[in-house]
């Protein structure tokens, strides 16, 4: 059995497209984070004045109460379900968001499959071996060095951010509230962006690298190259044999067609060709049927039971069987031979009709590189 170490071979089309099938896709976990982190403040950035202006009205109401209310514990309840309600219209629509965000992200960085198989479980991959094999692969070696290379980050810009900020950090104490808070809003927003430029870093980097990680795991071995193309494309040997036997069936049919040649050229028992030509709309005489063998004798027999003529010609016999297929004109170096064989045969038709001799049969000029014995001595 072949090792992993012998999987060189970049994954096919048809390996990565299985793959897909089956819900093994490139995700980027940081891509995921990046939409999440980087949508939710973009929108909560963009909504909230309008949110906190709703919040700061409902906040209001709820500390303003009289005797009528503290009288009617129901008007209580309905005031707290004003605010539950008010709450979920809030934030659903901005988690909603969030999610379109993220779907999109993976669409565009075509990290989606429709399929159910990772819904089934694999008891295959519950198991201590299993386990060890994916805590130390190439993809959790890869996924705990970034993890300490963001923490290394993180930890250099954050220990930046507050050295730079200290004494302002301690400034507050001796501002307005109003202040204070505009003050700490500026920081968090600064520290929101930092984060988010680090987080973009980290997906700029992981994405093309889970793509590799990706197909790197889909690598395969040579011998499973050749097997999928041989399942693809199908085994050479058995196509050779399906069309082999495919030709010997349209040859067999063929013979039924014997009637309608004009003649058949014979070697003089090997091989069988019959040929058909109609000036109106053929171009060159055609191959209607052919044969070797017993099959040859067996278009002779046909042609001598129909009065189709019967020429001995072993060389351009084997011409035409070796250079044509069945309903398909002639070669155009052997059209001067095949004419010589025609001439004699309206002659023939003629003097059989009683207008003129009985002509000789002909010897046709056959180009000696197109016989398949050529250089060979004749069977």
């Amino acid at each position: 059995m072949e090792s992993t170490q012998d999987k060189n071979q970049p994954a096919t089309p048809r390996r990565l497209q299985k793959a897909r099938e089956e819900g093994q896709i490139p995700r980027s976990r940081d891509l995921t984070h990046l939409a999440v982190l980087g949508g939710g403040a973009v929108l909560l950035w963009a909504t909230l004045p309008w949110v906190y202006e709703r919040l700061r009205a409902a906040v209001r109401a709820g500390l303003r109460f009289d005797a009528e209310r503290a009288r009617e514990p129901a008007q209580m309840l309905q005031h707290l379900g004003d605010g539950l309600w008010l709450g979920l219209g809030l934030y659903l629509p901005l988690g909603l968001a969030v999610l379109v965000i993220v779907v999109l992200a993976l669409l565009a960085a075509g990290s989606y499959a429709l399929s159910t198989k990772p819904l089934m479980p694999d008891l295959s991959k519950i198991g201590l071996i299993s386990g060890f094999k994916r805590l130390f692969s190439r993809q959790q070696a890869f996924e705990v060095l970034k993890l300490l290379a963001i923490t290394a980050l993180i930890a250099v810009l954050g220990a930046w951010y507050v050295q730079s900020h200290i004494d302002a950090f301690a400034s507050l104490l001796l501002r307005p509230l109003e202040s204070a808070l505009v003050q700490t809003g500026e920081w968090f927003a600064a520290g929101v962006a930092w984060l988010l430029a680090v987080v973009l870093l980290v997906a700029a980097v992981d994405v093309p690298l889970q793509q590799y990680l990706y197909r790197h795991r889909l690598r395969m071995s040579l011998q499973e190259v050749k097997d999928e193309h041989k399942e693809t494309e199908g085994n050479p040997q058995i196509k050779s044999a399906r069309r082999q036997r495919a030709r010997e069936i349209a040859y067999g049919q063929s013979i039924r067609r014997v009637p309608e040649a004009d003649v058949v050229v014979m070697n003089p028992t090997h091989y069988a060709v019959a040929l058909r030509y109609d000036e109106h709309t053929m171009a060159a005489p055609h191959v209607i049927a052919k044969g070797a063998d017993l099959l040859a004798l067996r278009i002779r027999d046909v042609a001598r039971e129909a009065k189709v003529p019967v020429l001995e010609a072993p060389m351009l016999a084997r011409a035409l069987y070796a250079h044509t297929e069945l309903d398909e004109p002639i070669p155009a170096a052997l059209f001067t031979a095949v004419a010589q064989v025609l001439a004699w045969v309206y002659r023939l038709r003629a003097a059989l009709r009683g207008q003129g001799p009985m002509p000789r049969p002909p010897r046709p000029d056959v180009p000696v590189e197109l016989d398949p014995l050529h250089g060979r001595a004749p069977t």
